[in-house]
């Protein structure tokens, strides 16, 4: 995952290492065709719909809701607010109103069909939206009100599902968090009671996704930051506990959403088909191959959550995990349904849909114009209904692209990591075997993930040595020429 450094005290491109980085993003953005500038067109019509925005009457700017985003993000979709309801528990979450800013069928709605989604580079971020409009107008920042689709959940004592309605609303965050400053409000017991209830409901949350038979993948974030020394750095960073908490929130909102579509006979859902069991056999064979515990009977979804998500030997498992999470794409519908076996998400293990992040993804508008309308017991809007038909293909294309961008950036900055120290051996870890008798390691500090030529026991601890490191070809080769005795 490439992200933006928050703060940049220094430039990272005054080396001449930045500058070969700086050469080889916009080299990646050029061949991947990536749209940077938004047409005049598109910008002179956002500039007239913020003067005069389609507003809700209902205020709810009452509601204490916050927000949890990384560091610096601007592009704040979603805010909550937690309760305790009876027993159970009320569950508010706001979630930006594109389309008040927006005209349908206008000069922006043609412009970010063709984006598809927010890509995010090392050095900036190409927005799905004009930042006017993604990062001010519509953004949920705290302090000031905005429109936004509140989708109000209530929940049972063990966090199951009991009622839900969505409606668009006034809203006023109040408080912007870190990942980093929940957990450690959280885990000090500082914390106002919203966020003590996400961990609790998030718990909730995660012990029926167990019950459901859902899986979670405990990878590790590649990310690319600035360093101490104004350098692009790598890290790897296992996810907090508080992210998977504001996670649960999340796909409970996308699961409550595919029922509402499901239950009205139109919308669009995100699917993935359920690993074969050839696929779950050979993960088996793999995960006792590297000596791993694995009970029988017990799914492999929360097998999954028994990894150690900070320690680097598992990640030859959860590598050997991902070709179990492929095949996801979009199932849209309207009328017949599809068949109940292509209706769900098999990761979650329930049918789900895209609709908090509208400001970054496409889909997610249309998702939350649909079940805005299904809720309240209207036509869905035509525009938005015409609509679905496309978006699958949208969404894949644009999401390829994405990914392209993103392994293409992290491979360079890999790179440069690397570019002074060719002729150097590293720690590693075998994480999978490549065609052609080589292998694909983890160099344990710095996080660099590649092949290398060789060949190792998967799963061993090995020594790999930098060959070249190439910045603007983004290519690394390394060579096994060590491996451990265990």
């Amino acid at each position: 995952m490439v992200d933006r450094a928050t703060t940049l005290a220094c430039d990272p491109s005054a080396s001449e290492t930045g500058q070969l980085l700086t050469q080889a993003f916009e080299q990646i953005r050029t061949d991947l065709e990536v749209r940077q500038a938004f047409p005049e067109a598109a910008l002179a019509e956002v500039e007239q719909t913020l003067a005069d925005p389609d507003l809700p009457e209902r205020d709810e700017t009452g509601v204490e809701l916050i927000t949890i985003d990384p560091p610096g993000s601007m592009d704040l979709d979603q805010a909550m607010h937690l309760e305790r309801d009876g027993e159970g528990y009320r569950v508010r979450y706001a979630i930006a109103d594109v389309p008040a800013f927006l005209v349908e069928g206008g000069a922006l709605d043609a412009e970010t069909r063709l984006r598809g989604q927010t890509i995010y580079c090392p050095d900036l971020r190409v927005p799905l939206h004009p930042p006017a409009l993604s990062e001010e107008a519509a953004s949920l920042l705290p302090d000031v009100v905005r429109p936004a689709y509140v989708w109000d959940i209530r929940l049972g004592a063990r966090g199951e599902r009991v009622g839900a309605e969505l409606y668009r609303a006034m809203v006023r965050s109040r408080r912007r968090y870190t990942y980093a400053e929940v957990q450690q409000l959280v885990d000090d017991g500082d914390a106002e009671e919203t966020l003590l209830l996400l961990k609790e409901v998030g718990e909730l949350r995660i012990a029926r996704e167990v019950e459901r038979g859902g899986a979670s993948l405990p990878m590790p974030e590649q990310e690319v930051g600035v360093g101490e020394q104004c350098e692009y750095a790598l890290t790897l960073r296992p996810l907090l506990p508080a992210e998977d908490w504001n996670a649960q929130i999340s796909l409970l909102t996308g699961m409550v959403a595919a029922r509402i579509m499901l239950d009205g006979g139109v919308g669009i859902l995100r699917t993935m088909p359920e690993p074969t069991e050839g696929a779950v056999a050979r993960f088996r064979r793999e995960v006792e191959a590297l000596g791993a515990p694995w009970p029988e009977g017990m799914p492999y979804g929360e097998f999954l959550r028994t990894l150690d998500k900070g320690d680097t030997r598992h990640l030859a498992i959860v590598n050997a995990a991902t070709f179990l999470f492929r095949g996801a794409g979009y199932t849209a519908f309207d009328g017949d349904l599809p068949p109940e076996d292509e209706q769900v998400q098999s990761a979650i293990a329930a049918p789900y849909a895209h609709v908090t992040a509208p400001l970054r993804r496409l889909v997610d508008r249309f998702g939350l114009a649909v079940c805005e309308a299904l809720s309240a017991g209207r036509e869905v809007p035509a525009w938005a209904r015409e609509a679905l038909p496309d978006l699958p293909d949208v969404m894949e294309e644009t999401g390829r692209r994405a990914k392209a961008v993103d392994r293409a950036c992290v491979t360079a900055v890999e790179a440069a990591v690397l570019r002074d120290r060719v002729g150097e051996d590293f720690e590693a870890v075998v994480v999978d075997g490549v065609d052609g008798g080589r292998m694909e390691v983890q160099l344990v500090d710095p996080p660099v993930s590649d092949v290398a030529t060789g060949s190792a026991r998967l799963g061993s601890a090995v020594r790999a040595r930098v060959e070249r490191a190439d910045v603007l070809e983004g290519e690394v080769d390394l060579r096994i020429v060590g491996q451990d005795r265990g």
